[in-house]
């Protein structure tokens, strides 16, 4: 009977000690989620890029990857203009001829939109067609894109660009 005890409280402690480990063992890979997602060129034709230009009326052929250590969820972009020569973080150290500063007439602003990533994706390829109107001033632009991965983990890519006559 004595032996029984001691088993069964053996038993009990290992049991115990077993889901202990499991459970600390075990947290979904999302919990381990401390990575920020990437934006990227790689495999891709990125577009636009610092100091291209474009003409009123035509498209930009918004082209970027987008990479994630889990799962990706969403990304933004927003366009502004550029006509008081204003920087952001994370432009690149190459600076684009740039017009004289001026004041706003008619300026172009996409305000940030959101576009969602399918659920389950590590990896996706952004396209989209972004119509320039044909009635906004000229000159320097910035468009910014954020991504965020599902933990919500953001990662920022500014680009400047020119919007010619």
């Amino acid at each position: 009977m004595k032996n029984l005890k001691y088993l069964s409280l053996t038993t009990a402690l290992v049991s115990g000690l077993l889901m202990g480990l499991t459970a600390c063992g075990s947290d979904d890979e999302e919990s381990k989620d401390m990575e920020k997602p990437v934006i990227t060129t790689d495999g891709i034709v990125a577009c636009p890029l610092d100091c291209d230009v474009f003409r009123r009326g035509d498209v930009i052929p918004f082209n970027y990857a987008f990479t994630d250590n889990v799962e990706l969820a969403r990304y933004t972009i927003h366009i502004h203009n550029n006509f008081d020569h204003h920087e952001h973080p994370g432009l690149a150290e190459m600076h684009c001829e740039m017009e004289p500063q001026k004041d706003p007439v008619n300026p172009w602003t996409v305000e940030e939109t959101v576009y969602t990533i399918p659920a389950g994706n590590t990896r996706y390829t952004a396209r989209l067609d972004i119509p320039i109107p044909t009635d906004i001033d000229p000159g320097d632009y910035h468009l910014s894109i954020r991504v965020f991965d599902a933990k919500g983990w953001s990662n920022s890519w500014p680009v400047s660009f020119k919007i010619a006559e």
